[in-house]
């Protein structure tokens, strides 16, 4: 197998690493809070901190990548991550686990953001859509991971063992491999040296582009979290079809970014972004509007679908839009603008709801993706350099 093909292989499987601790978590967390005698609500901090973790490591991805070599960013980082989920099996008490939380969200943001800046410059369209799918294998593998164990009648931190022995033979390949990382052919002509952090955040592109995936990934993850609440609470779906529903959200969206990536090389990709972000604005009227209870649930799987080649797509016209020099530390902004947005975004519409009913999810989500409309035409309107 060539190097480039084992490096695009380390990527999707980094990426199945990436979804599986967020998939852990919520199937784990009844088990957990009863083990450390916590109020329910004690997952808001845990999930804090590793955003805040998240947050910062992204953020500063292009500064590091500017004094370490991208395959030793992805050994230390992945080590980082292997460590807390270790640190979770064995934690003996409750700020143990809170550090834990801490350390994986630095070690998967670092990884998410390294592996975003080198696919933008080594992959094609059609790999990154098909990396960012194994996002969601990895998302689905971590609640059946968890649901086997108890099944066995096993504790909750044997789970967390299996993924982090798994994580941390990945952080041990990694670092084997650091080398080749390194030395791939670029798909690029040439590879100027990164720019400085604050020289790339002076651009008003960059900072377009920022907002793109602020908004687009509080879309994404609003609708998957508060989907399931309005249709129960607020439109009287059973529980277990309700549960479903928010299941083909998620299928939609991976087996979108599968089939997307088939014709990605094949088409343009800024038309087809357009005609996605159009369409899942037709389908968050649906949701909303609720015409028929069907037709409702064809928009929920409708933006699934059509929000899959929105994030990867984005990532691959990066560095055609801010430049060589300023890609790697505009992606680590782009992805820590994404973490953020996800989190203030969803929480926003759930203060909404509070305030002013269940319905205004629907509405709130409508609004969202007319909003990431305008801020994907305000990136692709700035020119690029």
């Amino acid at each position: 197998m060539s190097s480039s093909r084992i490096l695009a292989a380390l990527a999707f499987i980094a990426f199945v690493s990436l979804g599986l601790p967020d998939g852990l978590l919520g199937v784990a967390w009844p088990s957990i809070r009863t083990d450390f005698t916590r109020p329910l609500d004690s997952l808001g901090t845990l999930v804090a901190l590793t955003t805040i973790g998240y947050l910062v490591s992204s953020f500063m991805s292009g500064a590091v990548m500017r004094v370490l070599s991208i395959g030793l960013v992805l050994a230390l980082s992945t080590g980082a991550a292997a460590t807390a989920l270790l640190g979770f099996a064995f934690a003996p008490a409750w700020p143990v686990l809170l550090a834990c939380g801490l350390l994986a969200g630095l070690g998967g943001g670092a990884v998410d953001a390294a592996l975003n800046a080198y696919a933008a410059r080594h992959f094609d369209a059609r790999s990154l859509n098909w990396m960012h799918a194994f996002y969601g294998v990895g998302a689905t593998l971590g609640p059946i991971i968890v649901t086997a164990v108890l099944e066995m009648g096993l504790q909750w931190q044997r789970a967390y063992l299996v993924v982090g022995s798994a994580q941390l033979a990945l952080a041990i390949t990694f670092f084997l491999t650091r080398a080749r990382w390194g030395a791939a052919p670029m798909t690029v002509a040439h590879q100027p040296k990164s720019e400085r952090l604050v020289h790339t955040l002076s651009r008003p592109i960059v900072w377009a582009g920022m907002a793109v995936f602020f908004v687009y990934a509080g879309a994404e993850v609003a609708t998957a979290q508060w989907s399931y609440s309005l249709l129960t609470l607020g439109r009287g779906v059973d529980e277990t079809a309700a549960g479903l529903f928010v299941t083909l959200y998620w299928a939609s969206l991976v087996a979108g970014r599968v089939l997307f990536g088939i014709v990605a090389h094949r088409i343009a990709l800024v038309p087809a972004l357009r005609v996605a972000i159009i369409g899942s604005i037709v389908g968050a009227l649906l949701f909303w509007l609720e015409p028929t209870r069907t037709l409702s649930l064809v928009g929920l799987m409708t933006m699934g679908f059509l929000f899959a080649p929105v994030f990867a797509s984005l990532i691959s016209l990066t560095p055609a839009r801010v430049g060589l020099a300023h890609a790697d530390t505009a992606i680590g902004f782009q992805i820590a603008a994404a973490g953020l947005g996800a989190a203030c975004l969803t929480g926003l519409v759930g203060i909404g709801a509070q305030a002013f009913g269940l319905g205004a999810i629907g509405v709130s989500i409508f609004l969202l993706t007319l909003v990431l409309w305008t801020a994907f035409e305000l990136f692709m309107w700035r020119r690029p350099v």
